[in-house]
C-alpha cells in the first residue's frame, strides 16, 4: 500500500470511529443514563491515553496554570458536549445528531471572530458561514418537529457550539506550549472525567439497567471512540499532515447518517440530506483562505485536534 493510500485508509477509519459514535451513544442509552454514559466513556478514554503515554515514557504536565486551562478546555470540548449529545439522543435519532455536528467548524469560526482570534472575514468565508447555518436550519426542520425533538436538536446544536468554543480556547491557551498533543489529550480527558464525577448527583446515581448491547457500546465508545481515536488522529496529523486530517470533518455526518439508517433503521429525510450538503458546502467555503504571508495556526480546523 502506498503512503498516500495508507493515509487515506487511516482517515477513513477515523471517520468511521468518530462517525459511529452517535450510533454507540444511542445503543448505550438503553442501559445507562447520559451522565453514567459520559463518565464511562471519558474514564475509559483517559485510561487508554494514560497507558499509551506511559509506554512512550511520557509524563503528564505539572504546571498548575496549564491545569487551570485544561479544566476549562475539558468542560467546553469534552464533558459538556459529550453529555449534551447523550441527553439529546434520548429524544432524537442518532443520524440527526450526527448531521447537526457538521456545524462544529462553523461555530469554531464564529467564536474565533467573536474573540478576535480571527480578525478578518473574507467575503467567501462570510458566505460560507451564512450558508452553513442556513443548512443547519434545514437539518433541524423546526416546522415539522415535536417539542421533545426540538429540545434534543437544540442540545446537539449546543454541543456543537461548545466544541467550537473549546477549540478556540485550546488554540489560545493550550497549543503552542511545546507539549506533545498526546500529553495534552490525556490530561484533558482526565480532567473531563473529574467534571463528570462532579455531575454524578445530577442523574448519575440512578440504578443502571445494562444489557450486553449497552455494555459493548459503552466499551467501544470509551476505549476506541474516545481513547484510541485520539492516538489515530495524531498519527494522521504527524504522518499525513493536518490538511488530510481535516477532511474527517466532512465525513463524520455522512457516516453517522448512513450507519443510523443501516443499523437502526433511522430514516434519511430530504431535509437532512439537503441540510448536510449545504452545511458542508458552507464549511468548505469557510476554509478558503488567501495566500498567507506567514504560517500561523488558527482554531478553525477542529478535526486537527479532537471530535465526537
Amino acid at each position: 500500500m502506498s503512503v498516500r493510500a495508507a493515509g487515506l485508509a487511516r482517515v477513513a477509519l477515523l471517520a468511521l470511529i468518530w462517525g459511529s459514535g452517535f450510533l454507540w451513544i444511542k445503543v448505550s442509552l438503553g442501559g445507562f443514563s447520559p451522565v453514567q454514559l459520559t463518565l464511562g466513556r471519558l474514564a475509559l478514554g483517559a485510561l487508554i491515553l494514560v497507558i499509551v503515554l506511559h509506554r512512550g515514557a511520557g509524563r503528564l504536565p505539572t504546571d498548575r496554570g496549564l491545569w487551570r486551562h485544561l479544566i476549562a478546555a475539558a468542560l467546553l470540548a469534552n464533558a459538556l458536549p459529550y453529555l449534551l449529545f447523550g441527553i439529546a439522543e434520548q429524544h432524537i435519532e442518532s443520524n440527526l445528531a450526527g448531521a447537526i455536528t457538521a456545524t462544529t467548524p462553523l461555530w469554531t469560526l464564529a467564536f474565533a471572530l467573536a474573540t478576535r482570534v480571527e480578525r478578518h472575514l473574507a467575503p467567501a468565508r462570510a458566505l460560507g458561514l451564512l450558508l452553513g447555518f442556513a443548512g443547519a436550519v434545514v437539518i433541524l426542520a423546526p416546522w415539522q418537529t415535536t417539542g421533545a425533538s426540538v429540545g434534543g436538536a437544540v442540545a446537539c446544536l449546543s454541543a456543537s457550539a461548545s466544541y467550537g468554543a473549546g477549540y478556540v480556547y485550546m488554540g489560545r491557551h493550550l497549543t503552542g506550549r511545546g507539549l506533545p498533543p498526546l500529553v495534552l489529550s490525556a490530561a484533558q480527558l482526565i480532567t473531563a472525567t473529574g467534571w463528570l464525577v462532579i455531575a454524578l448527583p445530577f442523574g448519575g446515581l440512578a440504578t443502571p439497567h445494562p444489557h450486553i448491547g449497552a455494555i459493548i457500546a459503552l466499551l467501544v465508545l470509551g476505549a476506541i471512540g474516545t481513547g484510541a481515536a485520539y492516538v489515530l488522529n495524531y498519527r494522521i496529523i504527524t504522518d499525513d499532515g493536518p490538511v488530510l486530517a481535516s477532511t474527517v470533518t466532512y465525513l463524520l455526518p455522512v457516516v453517522a447518517v448512513i450507519l443510523g439508517w443501516l443499523v437502526l433503521g433511522e430514516p434519511i429525510t430530504p431535509p437532512m440530506t439537503l441540510g448536510v450538503a449545504t452545511v458542508l458546502a458552507g464549511v468548505a467555503l469557510t476554509r478558503r483562505r488567501p495566500a498567507p504571508t506567514a504560517h500561523r495556526t488558527t482554531p478553525s480546523e477542529p478535526a486537527d485536534r479532537a471530535h465526537q
